[in-house]
């Protein structure tokens, strides 16, 4: 499908359905991914369109379905590595575009875009306890919903009770926490064409010192051992049952492996970073080395969970 759309069709059909609104929603053209992904990496977009209203990402849905153009959703790109000849077809970016956070007694409403520290930080401001485990995380509530993010000990399972989508037929439902199916990095929405629009979280009420203490405790813990000094897309592989990504990788005698400008972080094997001009191919070369060594090493397969964008057709 991706080789097949056409752009300017698929461009014409966003016009057409956003022409009755006026909300601010911005669409470009061959945008350079490395700007929008934390790994810094990536070639151009061919559309990028960023709503600023549920009725505008309905309309780009509606556009890219009409046009059988390939749709990506995009936060702040901190779990993407996106391929260097770019990515074919819409991204649609939902970020501090798309961002309203309200909190009404002990329920907290976050629109898609709003980042995971943005959430806790107004979670805190509020008084209310539940959401600390999430304020590191480098993402959006969006993102967090469908892989169901987690952190030291937390996982947005945990205080989600419910999660606002488009489905893929068009309509707004309400997706609950039974029907969201939320396990381990994954969801009922993870690949099933749902985008979330915004989540719904129960929190509980504390104390607002408390809370800031033990978010600048996971801060602290974080900057300490992980390599944050340097673009990556956060942990590179799912935890494998039984046992921990970053010492499989030690033990792998892979700490400091490098290929072209991608490395296996020095400060967490668990973390492949860009320590230089890395390209995708290096990233993505580095990350097949890792598999295979680590499979050859102690029998384990690791699962990657950053999610590749644009490497169909190589």
């Amino acid at each position: 499908m991706e080789n097949a759309y056409d752009r300017s069709e698929t461009i014409q059909a966003i016009q057409r359905e956003l022409a009755s609104l006026s909300d601010g929603t911005v669409l470009r053209t061959n945008v350079p991914l490395s700007a929008l992904t934390t790994f810094e990496i990536g070639g151009p977009a061919d559309v990028l369109v960023e709503p600023r209203s549920v009725e505008a990402v309905a309309a780009v849905c509606r556009a890219c379905r009409e046009a059988a153009a390939p749709l990506r959703v995009l936060g702040l790109g901190s779990d993407v590595l996106a391929s260097d000849a770019g990515v074919r077809g819409v991204v649609m970016r939902l970020a501090e575009n798309f961002a309203r956070i309200t909190v009404d007694g002990c329920t907290v409403t976050a629109q898609a875009g709003a980042s995971n520290a943005d959430v806790a930080e107004a979670a805190a401001a509020a008084g209310l306890a539940g959401y600390e485990f999430a304020s590191g995380i480098p993402g959006t509530v969006g993102g967090a919903a469908i892989m169901n993010a987690g952190a030291y000990g937390g996982e947005f399972k945990d205080v989600a009770t419910s999660v606002r989508c488009l489905a893929p037929n068009g309509d707004v439902v309400d997706v609950d926490a039974e029907e969201a199916a939320w396990s381990y990095r994954h969801s009922m929405m993870d690949g099933a064409g749902y985008v979330v629009l915004s989540a719904t979280l129960e929190l509980r009420p504390g104390d607002v010192g408390a809370i800031r203490a033990e978010m600048e405790d996971l801060a602290r813990r974080r900057a300490e051992k992980q390599p944050l000094e340097l673009p990556s897309a956060g942990s590179t592989f799912k935890r494998p049952e039984g046992h921990y990504v970053g010492k499989l990788v030690e033990e792998a005698g892979l700490r400091g492996y490098a290929v072209g400008g991608a490395q296996v972080s020095e400060k967490h094997t668990g973390f492949v970073v860009n320590a230089g001009g890395a390209t995708a191919r290096d990233v993505l070369a580095l990350i097949e080395y890792v598999k295979r060594t680590v499979l050859e090493n102690a029998g384990v397969e690791l699962v990657p969970e950053v999610r590749l964008w644009g490497f169909e057709g190589e």
